[in-house]
């Protein structure tokens, strides 16, 4: 298919993370009101459990603004209690059963699979609601445009290129006066699945030999927690650069560099139309009929089509696809709905930094939702 248990348990979760979103949410996290309420949906029926717990990825949170408002409006009553903390927190929270589902930016596999399968007792699937691009952010006085290679950022990111007037980078930018000034690389501290993309992506653009996964194997520079920490140290630090989510690039006001692929030796400068380009060339890994609605994300990394921005995570939902209540999984299943709705995958997703999904990809997601047991 083209894409064109106790009360102590989650007491303790939601004091952890530390973010609720609800129809009252402040989104206080990303900084600004972009990602504004949104409004009822028509024809939802409201049924299941009321209050939802989740957690993980901060990549989506700004998402979850919008979708857990709109839940808020349509079924009054009901409420989602996301709390971030990235990931690995999510899986973690999700696969112990102190969450209803979880929210991560890559796939459950290995043995997360088979804890999220003990959890679930069934087959957990992953179901991408939100695709966010990945910005290369940078901070260089009197630098405001930026191309980068693949095999460069590899370099930098992997500690080979420490400073920015280094010929590799000044032969992909060729009359830009490139101050000499040494690079600071700002990472995620936690396990992240904006990191084990954009270790992907290196990996399949070319130079990087230190292997994906959610933890960082750059060996160089100082890491900060989630989206948010990322996103508010690089503009404060002079001639940092790091990879986080567009939302945070854009509310923090972040130069973003210009990422050149076999396509495009210029550049590809990150917009939603260069987003929703790469998306649109995408296939599901384990085919049309699967509800376990994995992304195959090579096509990303090494477009075939002139601009196209290479650098795009899709978040997944991880569910159970049978619960073992049947009041959750029709919670699950009314969130859900509203969230993959038409109306909250429009404008005000695509002004919160994110793609909004295609037409036909969103029909696929809404039969998977709906197969939810």
């Amino acid at each position: 298919m083209k894409l064109s248990r106790s009360g102590v348990a989650v007491a303790s979760l939601a004091a952890t993370s530390a973010l609720i979103l609800s129809a009252c949410s402040d989104n206080s996290e990303r900084g600004d009101s972009s990602a504004a309420p949104a409004s009822a949906v028509a024809d939802i029926q409201c049924e299941g459990k009321q209050d939802l717990q989740a957690s993980g990825s901060t990549a989506q949170a700004n998402a979850m603004t919008i979708f857990s408002t709109s839940f808020a409006q349509t079924c009054p009553g009901f409420e989602l209690a996301y709390g971030g903390g990235g990931s690995g927190q999510g899986v973690s929270d999700f696969t112990q059963n102190l969450t209803d589902f979880g929210g991560s930016d890559s796939p459950l596999e290995g043995d997360d699979a088979a804890a999220a399968q003990q959890r679930c007792s069934s087959e957990a699937w992953n179901l991408p609601l939100v695709f966010g691009p990945i910005a290369v952010a940078y901070n260089v006085e009197g630098v405001d445009d930026l191309a980068l290679s693949g095999p460069t950022l590899s370099k930098i990111f992997g500690g080979e290129i420490t400073n920015w007037n280094d010929p590799a980078i000044a032969a992909e930018n060729e009359g830009v006066e490139l101050p000499d000034l040494p690079i600071s690389v700002i990472y995620r501290a936690e396990e992240s699945g904006t990191t084990d993309n954009f270790q992907k992506y290196l990996t399949a653009a070319g130079g990087w030999d230190k292997g994906d996964g959610k933890t960082f194997n750059g060996g160089v520079g100082e890491g900060k927690q989630g989206n948010p920490g990322v996103g508010s140290a690089i503009g404060p630090t002079a001639g940092s650069i790091g990879y986080v989510e567009w939302a945070y690039a854009q509310s923090n006001n972040l130069s973003m560099a210009k990422i050149i692929t076999d396509q495009d030796p210029e550049g590809v400068a990150l917009t939603a139309e260069s987003g929703g380009k790469t998306i649109d060339g995408a296939t599901l890994a384990n085919g049309d009929e699967s509800h376990n609605m994995v992304i195959d994300t090579s096509s990303f990394y090494k477009p075939t089509e002139s601009g196209a921005y290479p650098i795009v995570l899709a978040t997944y939902e991880m569910v159970c696809s049978d619960y073992a209540d049947d009041a959750t999984a029709q919670g699950v299943k009314t969130f859900l709905s509203v969230a993959s709705a038409p109306q909250n995958q429009g404008q005000d997703l695509q002004n919160a930094g994110y793609i909004p999904l295609p037409q036909e990809f969103q029909t696929k997601l809404q039969g998977s939702i709906e197969a939810i047991q």
